[in-house]
């Protein structure tokens, strides 16, 4: 592929970007390109380095944030005509319910994104606070001269769980922030695409 061919390719890829950030990012490639062509290598070389369009877009999508793809998205191409304006004010009482559902559905979704973290860090704490509870409870009958060990072993077993627990608690937190990065720098390259559409 040619440098003209994979900037054509790019800048009809990145549409869902606003044109100032295209221009800056088309710049970026050329240069970037032509360093590698001035170290000698071909053009054919120095863009198959850089790497294939759609790898690039993903790249650039993990740095552009979600609101301003979102912004350019829904900012009108044109102004409303009389009837559009009309049409929208008669059918808010349908579009406004169907809109603020989806908007809730989407924060039940994210939500549930992160349940497993939720559960995981509360069961942490609770064992954490019957660890401590069993050590005070265990203290208390020996002061009311009772020797009894059933506290003191249950606190030490969630004690040695809570532990244990830790380690899976920060594990599945990076899985699920790293996780999260992903589906979101997919979803936005997905927006940056459909703009070429």
């Amino acid at each position: 592929m040619t440098k003209v061919e994979f900037l054509n390719a790019l800048k009809e890829k990145l549409a869902g970007l606003p044109e100032k950030d295209i221009e800056e990012r088309l710049s970026f490639y050329e240069e970037m390109i032509d360093d590698r062509m001035d170290e000698g290598k071909t053009e054919e070389e120095a863009v198959a380095d850089i790497g294939s369009v759609d790898d690039v877009v993903y790249d650039i999508a993990q740095d552009v944030p979600l609101t301003k793809l979102v912004k350019e998205k829904i900012k009108p191409k044109r102004s409303l005509k009389a009837w559009e304006i009309v049409l929208l004010i008669l059918g808010f009482p349908l579009w406004f319910p169907l809109a603020l559902v989806g908007l809730i559905l989407c924060l039940v979704a994210y939500l549930l994104f992160w349940i497993l973290v939720i559960v995981v860090y509360t069961v942490e704490g609770s064992l954490v606070i019957g660890s401590f509870g069993g050590v005070i409870i265990f203290f208390a009958y020996l002061f009311n001269g009772t020797f009894y060990l059933v506290p003191l072993g249950a606190s030490l077993i969630m004690g040695a769980a809570a532990i244990f627990l830790f380690f899976g608690c920060k594990a599945i937190t990076i899985g699920t922030v790293k996780l999260h990065k992903k589906i979101f720098t997919s979803i936005k390259a997905k927006i940056i695409k459909k703009g070429a559409n």
